[in-house]
Parts: C-alpha cells; structure tokens; sequence
C-alpha cells in the first residue's frame, strides 16, 4: 500500500490500522507507523489507536495519544470520550476522568447515554460514588446500562439500603441488575432476600445459580450450596469455574471428600482443572479433608502456583499435623506474605509450639513484614502459655504504636495475657480501652480475676455483665466456680452452680461439674464430691476424678483413694497423672511396697511421668528449667545461688518438708532432691538475672509443691524480692512478708506476722518457727515464749482470716494424723472441719467456745 500509494487512502489505511491493531501479533509501534503514513485521519482513525492501546493494557498511552489529537487539531466524537474515560477508569485516576469530564462537558457530548454511563463508572471505580450518584441523577436519559453502573457502585462498598432504593426503582429489572442483587445480599447475609430475588426472578442465567450457590457457600450453609449445585446440574445449566471453586469450598468445610472427588472429575472433563483459582480450591478442599497425600500430589503437578497455593499447602499441613513438612515447605517458598507468615505462626501457636511462635515472630520482625491481627493474636496467645510478660508488652506497645483497633478477640487475647503474667491492672487497662467488649472479654476479666485470687473482683465484673445486659455462658460460670473453687466458698458455689438452670437456662457441661466437684474435695466434702461424680449426666473427664483423687492424698483418705485410684488407673490405663498421685498417696502412709506396686505398673505399661518444667523469661528471652537440670548454660551460677539460697532460707525458719518426696529415700537425699525443683532452679536463675524490683515471674506446668511454696516465701523475705509462680491452676504471688514486734514483756515476745503469699491463707506458722528458733538461739532462757497476734483486719471474719488464726494450730494437729480447714463463714458464725483423734476434738472444741 506504500509503494501503490494508497496508503494515502484514508479509508483503505484505516482498514488496515483497524487490522494491525486488533491483531495480538502485529506490535502497536507499527499501527503507530500506519498512523502516522496517513494524510487525513478521521475520527474512524484515531478511535481506532486509541482503543487499541487501551485493548493492549496501554491506559496511559491511551491518554497521550489524545493529548496529540487535540495538538494536530483533531475534534474528539461520542464515540472518542468512552474510551478516554474507560483509560481514567483503568489507571483509577480521578483527576484525568475529570479533566476529560469538562472536555465532555465543553463539547456538548454531557447528554449522550454512554458517555454519561462511561463516566458514572469511572466515579464508581475511583471510588467516588457521591459524584457518580450526581450524574445518574442528573441524566435526562437512563438505559438498563445506567441503572447497572450505579447500582454495581452501591453493591461494590456493600450499601444494601442504597442498592435495593435503587434496584426497587428501576423501570424494568434485567437479569444483570437481579444477580448484582443477589450477590450483595448475599454478602452482606441477607440470605431470605436473597434467595426470595432468586425465586421471582422471570429468566436465570449461569450466573445467577453461580450467585445463589456462593450465597449459601459465604454464610456457612454448605449442604444448601451442595444442593442447588445439583438442582443446577438437573436442569442442564453450564457450569463454570467460579460455581466450581464454590462448590469445592462447600465440600471443603462439610469435608465430604467423596463429592469433592466427584466434582474434581467433572473439573478434569471441562477442561479447567489447570485454572490456578481452581486448583487453589482442590488443594484446600483434600488438605481439610485430611488427603494431604493428594492434596501434595496435586501441589507438586501444577505448573502455575501463586501465593495462595502455597498458602494453602503449608495450611494444610499444620492442619493435619504435620509440622515439620509445614515448616520445611514455608521455608523453601520463593516470597512469603504476611499469610504465609500468620499460617505458621498460627499454626506453631495452636499446636503448643510456643516458644517457635516466637522464634518466628522475631524472624519476621527482621524481615520487615508487618503482622496483622491473626499474627498478634497467636503472637499474645504463646506469650500467654509462656508468661513472656515482656514480649508481651511488646506486641502490646506495637500495637499502640500502629494505631491497630484492638476488636473484641485481639482486645481478649491481651486480657488473657496479662491476667496469666499476674498483671492484673494491665488487664483492666485493656478491657477498659476496648470500645467493644463481646462476651468473651467479660468472660476473660472474670476467669483472669479468679486465676489471681481477687474473687470478689470476679463476682463485681459478673453482677456488671449482666447489668450491661451480656447474658453470661458456659464459659462464664467455669470462671466464676473456678473463683469459688480456689478460696473454698462452697455454699456460694453451690448457689451459681443451681443458677445456671433455674436462672440463666444453661446445662452444665463437664467442665462445670469437674469445678464443683474440685470445690467440694479442697473443701473436705470427699464423700459429697464422689457422689455428684457418680450422679453426672455424663461420662466425667479426667481432670474431674483427679480432683478428687488429689483431695485424698491432701485428707489422707487413703480407703477411698486406693478405691477411685484403681478404678481410674483401670479406666485410663496411660494416664500418668493417676497413676502418680496413688503412688504418692501410698508413700505418704509409707506403704513403700504399694508403691513399687504402681511404678512397675507404670514401668510395664509404657506409662511415663510428665517432669516438672518452669519457664521464666529474662531479657526478652524465655529460659525452661526441669526437675535437677545441669544443661542451662549458667548452671554453675545457679547451683551458687541455690547454696546461698540453703542457707538464708534456714536463717528464715525454713525447713524442707519432705512428705513432698515419695521415694524411700533417707532424709538427707530427700532434702537435695527438693533443693533441685523445677521452680527452685528457675527461681534462683531469676535472682542472678533480673534486677530488682522487676518480679521473678515463673511459669510451671505442674502444681507447685508445698515445699516449693513454703520456699518462694521464705526466698521473697529474705531477699526482698516480688515472686510470681502460675502453676496448673492458679496464681501464687510471693511479696516479702512483715514482722513486726508488738510488745516484749516478762520474757513473752508478741510478734504480727504477715505471710508472704497473697494467693493462699497466710501459713505463717513456719515463719513463727524460724524466728521461734532464731531468738532463742540469741537470747537463751531470756526468752520464754513467741506469741503470734493478729490486727484488726486479720480479725475480720472471712475464710482468709480464720484461716491465718488457725495456721498455729495446723501444723500440731496434722503430726496427730489429724486436718483442720475451714469450711464456710457467714457473719459471726463459721464452720471448721476436723478429722483425726477424738481426744483432739474435744480440745478444739473448748478452744471454740473463747
């Protein structure tokens, strides 16, 4: 055409332009080339360019050719503007449609149908719907097209009101405008609407069954999305890869694997099995499944992986179980995301890998990525477990420095936090923070508050729900029986127990019963317990037996232990936990011979007892310790701390009980196996590491042992520091502890003692004796006697109190075989059980009566 010279032809060049530019194989520079060969371009001609370049993914091309037009002096048609609005449109930019708005507007094109609809989509699509509202309103003429443009703009921010004013408005609804409807129903779980649409509309295409089955899919209803898909299959409509992934996910969360092959094989027959979104949605469907065989099959076939794939695998994997694979596959990923990222650490943290969740956490602080909420709260969550208080406060300090919205299960995860570090006032500062509080915030308040001993503070915060109109749950009650449970007050919960039916209509689960029958056994109340666990209208978990089989050893009811010991080492036979507290059961009454009996039953049986472990973090890092370790790095230091430890706590009056010991060992080797504790190790590794006044805050996965808590008093007086130790069950907070003297007369010292456990009934018995010991020691026959006196407040008639004025008694009662608790008190009258010898009793009861 060059050499001819038609290429001179305006016509004959537009042509070949229109031909040059629509083909995928010609490069654009050489539609550019024909452009520039002809004479006299039309409107035709440059339409032409400027949509090719707009077609080819050049938007911003698009724009400068226009710019060129209008400098050769090129007057733009109606036909010109749609494309340049559609370029704003594709590079979101306002300002440009703006511009090419007032051009519109200049060269009197404002009233054409679709160059109005080019421009109420392109407001729509930089996000500016006001303006686009403007313009439909203002359209003197509006075709199906602008009442679908403005109404896909409400449906993209999820305006439902808007949307259906304007649906509802619509001179003739079309099929289009009745699908956009029936997906933002759908999202936003209007599901009846929705699917009421669905039924009156007149014609349904593909997409209309595809919205419906995505409907059911995104609001949990997975059978229904299962069954319109069949509906669908029946009445012959094509199916298409997005009802594929739809129906895949439904299978996925039913995990029906067998439907979810079937659907995979429908897949393999259309032809789509290769789409990345697809093949996405078949790893997630057999990994949740549990077919991480095929799901890895399918992974390592596929030629075209994205981050989601990957995403997926590693998903699946911690899912399943599989830890070691999870992370071995997140480690050989070309790019992780913040997904990929939050899977694993999500995943370490629900598997109790705590100390990798924060391993990674930190690796991932290097890396630069920033988290987002599933990361903090599975970060908040091992912090939690660990009693890493000051990673903790880290993340929390993060979390204030982003300006991040704490919502009710980050707000939670902080909560649960710090009440399980012993930091109550933090936790109060959080709740008090949280704009919304949901019902597991309260929850999360009032078991933390029990967990530190501060039980009126949980009753306070339950009376406070309810006012605020939270109807408490299940979970709500373990908190406040467990706030019973730890300070012995079994009338009132007894009382909550019954109100759980008769007032909030909740039936109690197991873990309801497991707290009353522990509140009746601390309490005494053995034969009770026995009873509500026999009368359970369902079968009682092991924690609950071993509740009882605990009290037992701690009332020396060695009958009914042997019994409910057996019976449950027979009904758990690898449970180590019952096996061991029958053991010491019998080795607390010396029946070294029963004992032998259990540990080769253990022994044969494979049965291994779970070792004492405490974990305390310094300086950011968390350090575990188990019963007699030599492998920490500073155990040299440790073992000096620990013989100078010996030796201030013997100044203190403190002597090992070594009842704690059930081995048939001489005193002296029960005496070092005590000093060897979990707990002692940690806490000696705490006085050498952390600077006064920072608490030594310990963490144990066990019970603390009475010799250990009699020891982290003794410890906390005599080197003036604030101990904290979260054992299996509670709180123990260790804080000095006073003396004062009262009055010295006649050789009669009267001494004020305070306790140093703020957690448990102030045992300051073994205080008296060590100052007992100490005073004659310096005074001689000057001395005649140590008298214990308490103040006002000790005088006040609660648990606690009448506990601290029997302290002196327990200790003389218990060498006579005897125990003495209190078991309620109300006003004036409080109520004490004693077992032992009867000669005792009458003894006690004269007491009673001053």
């Amino acid at each position: 055409m060059v050499v001819s010279g038609f290429i001179k032809d305006t016509f004959a060049a537009s042509r070949l332009l229109e031909f040059s530019a629509k083909s995928q194989f010609i490069h654009l520079n050489y539609s550019l080339c024909i452009l520039n060969q002809v004479e006299s371009p039309n409107g035709f001609t440059w339409n032409t360019i400027l949509k090719a370049y707009l077609q080819r993914g050049y938007p911003q091309s698009t724009i400068f050719l226009y710019k060129l037009m209008l400098e050769k002096n090129f007057e733009p048609d109606n036909y010109t503007y749609p494309i340049l609005i559609q370029a704003c449109s594709a590079r979101f930019s306002e300002k440009e449609g703006k511009e090419i708005h007032n051009h519109v507007l200049k060269m009197g094109f404002h009233l054409d149908v679709y160059v109005l609809n080019t421009l109420i989509k392109m407001y729509d699509v930089c996000g500016n719907l006001k303006d686009a509202r403007k313009l439909f309103d203002e359209s003197p003429v509006k075709d199906s097209v602008s009442w679908n443009s403005i109404l896909a703009g409400y449906v993209k921010v999820g305006d439902v009101e808007q949307a259906t004013s304007i649906f509802d408005q619509m001179p003739q609804r079309n099929t289009i405008a009745s699908n956009s409807m029936i997906d933002l129903l759908g999202k936003t779980g209007h599901l009846s609407a929705a699917r009421k649409l669905y039924d009156e509309m007149p014609k349904r295409d593909m997409v209309s069954w595809s919205a419906m089955i995505s409907c059911y899919e995104e609001n949990g209803m997975f059978e229904e999305a299962l069954e319109m898909f069949a509906h669908m299959k029946s009445e012959g409509v094509m199916v298409d890869e997005v009802v594929i992934v739809s129906v895949l996910s439904a299978c996925a969360n039913l995990m029906v694997i067998k439907e979810g092959m079937l659907i995979h094989g429908l897949a393999i027959r259309m032809g789509i099995e290769a789409y990345v979104n697809l093949q996405n949605a078949l790893l997630h469907m057999y990994s949740n499944c549990g077919d991480i065989k095929s799901s890895r099959r399918l992974f390592d076939a596929s030629p075209f992986l994205d981050q989601i794939s990957w995403n997926s695998m590693i998903s699946g994997y911690l899912k399943a179980g599989f830890i070691g694979d999870a992370r071995n596959l997140f480690d050989s990923m070309p790019e992780k995301d913040v997904v990929s990222w939050s899977a694993m650490i999500s995943g370490y943290a629900q598997h109790d890998h705590f100390l990798e969740t924060l391993e990674l956490f930190h690796e991932m602080q290097v890396q630069e990525i920033k988290p987002d909420e599933t990361t903090l709260v599975s970060v908040v969550s091992a912090c939690a477990h660990l009693a890493a208080l000051d990673q903790g406060k880290w993340v929390h300090a993060f979390i204030r420095k982003n300006e991040l919205k704490i919502n009710p299960i980050l707000g939670t995860t902080l909560i649960d936090m710090y009440m399980k570090c012993g930091c109550v006032e933090n936790a109060m500062e959080v709740f008090q923070g949280m704009e919304e509080k949901a019902v597991s915030s309260w929850n999360a308040l009032i078991v933390g508050l029990a967990m530190n001993e501060l039980v009126e503070g949980s009753f306070e915060k339950f009376s406070e729900m309810k006012k605020c109109g939270i109807e408490p749950n299940e979970i709500t009650f373990v908190g406040i029986l467990g706030a019973c449970r730890h300070v012995g007050l079994v009338n009132e919960g007894r009382r909550y127990f019954e109100s759980m039916i008769k007032i909030h209509n909740i039936e109690p689960n197991v873990k309801h019963y497991g707290c009353m029958v522990d509140l009746l056994s601390r309490a005494g109340f053995l034969e009770e317990a026995e009873k509500l666990i026999e009368n359970m209208p369902m079968e009682p978990d092991v924690a609950t037996w071993g509740a009882l089989l605990g009290a037992c050893k701690k009332y020396g009811n060695t009958k009914m232990g042997e019994r409910v010991g057996k019976k449950l080492i027979e009904l758990h036979p690898d449970h180590d936990g019952f096996h061991v507290l029958l053991s010491n059961i019998y080795a607390s009454k010396g029946k070294w011979e029963d004992v032998g009996e259990i540990r080769g039953i253990m022994k044969k049986q494979g049965v291994v007892k779970i070792p004492g472990c405490s974990l305390i973090e310094a300086d950011g890092v968390v350090h575990e310790f188990l019963a007699g370790d030599r492998m920490h790095p500073r155990i040299k230091d440790i073992d000096r701390m620990l013989d100078e430890m010996t030796k201030r706590l013997k100044m203190e009056g403190y002597a090992p009980d070594t009842n704690e010991v059930a081995l048939d060992i001489d005193e002296e080797e029960k005496e070092t196996s005590l000093y060897r504790h979990s707990e002692k190790l940690a806490i000696a590794f705490g006085i050498i590491s952390i600077n006064p006044p920072t608490p030594i805050r310990i963490m144990k996965n066990l019970r603390i042992c009475g010799d250990c808590h009699n020891a982290a008093k003794a410890i906390s007086r005599a080197y003036g520091r604030e101990i904290v130790v979260r054992d299996r069950h509670r709180f123990h907070h260790f804080k000095q502890g006073n003396i004062d003297v009262v009055s010295v007369e006649d050789g009669i010292i009267s001494l004020k003692l305070q306790g140093a456990c703020r957690s448990c009934p102030s045992l300051t018995t073994t205080m008296k004796m060590g100052i007992d010991r100490f005073l004659k020691e310096k005074f001689g026959d000057l001395v005649k006697d140590i008298c214990q006196v308490f103040d006002d407040q000790q005088n006040g008639t609660t648990v606690e109190a009448v506990n601290g004025h029997l302290d002196i008694l327990i200790p003389p009662i218990k060498n006579y075989g005897g125990s003495l608790e209190v078991v309620s008190v109300n006003g004036s009258d409080f109520h004490v059980k004693y077992e032992g010898p009867g000669e005792l009793e009458q003894e006690l009861e004269q007491l009673s009566a001053t």
